[in-house]
């Protein structure tokens, strides 16, 4: 099994110990959060589904990202995951949820937004949160490095409650 997996144990563990189930919303690791997730037996007790919004039409169209935020913030911005993260809450009728965009690599960077960067937001009842991160690392790295801290901040919300 993966590196993580005593944190997907843990996350699942924590979940099933809240009563809560999630839901995920994953641009540039491409499903590999709930790939994790679903690596544990008895995982569809509390994860629902998640949808793979690569295309920013799909962001749109199946998330509810506005067209005005796409256009002012981009799809890698705050603005954007937390209402992605809104979004697929809503989709999947879940009591939280995760999403994640960012730039894996190994092009579309910029100055403001290099390779590397990536925004995660998670939403329950009390509303939606976002935290930015860098990772350095080739495309697969970048890509792990944010599932390993996505699962570290579902975690630390579901210690919270």
């Amino acid at each position: 099994m993966h590196a993580c997996e005593d944190l997907i144990k843990k996350t699942g563990m924590l979940l099933l110990e809240s009563n809560l189930t999630i839901a995920t919303a994953e641009s540039c690791t491409g499903g590999l959060i709930g790939h994790l997730l679903t690596s544990i037996p008895g995982s569809s007790l509390y994860y629902l589904g998640g949808v793979i919004p690569y295309n920013n039409t799909i962001k749109t169209e199946m998330l509810g990202v506005t067209e005005a935020t796409l256009a002012k913030f981009g799809a890698v911005s705050h603005e954007c995951v937390k209402q992605m993260a809104a979004g697929v809450k809503g989709l999947m009728n879940s009591n939280i949820s995760l999403a994640i965009s960012g730039i894996a690599g190994p092009d579309g960077g910029s100055p403001e937004k290099p390779v590397g960067t990536v925004f995660f937001a998670l939403a329950d009842e009390n509303g939606v949160d976002s935290v930015k991160f860098f990772f350095n690392g080739d495309r697969s790295a970048i890509k792990y490095k944010s599932a390993e801290t996505a699962l570290e901040l579902i975690c630390k919300k579901l210690q919270e409650k």
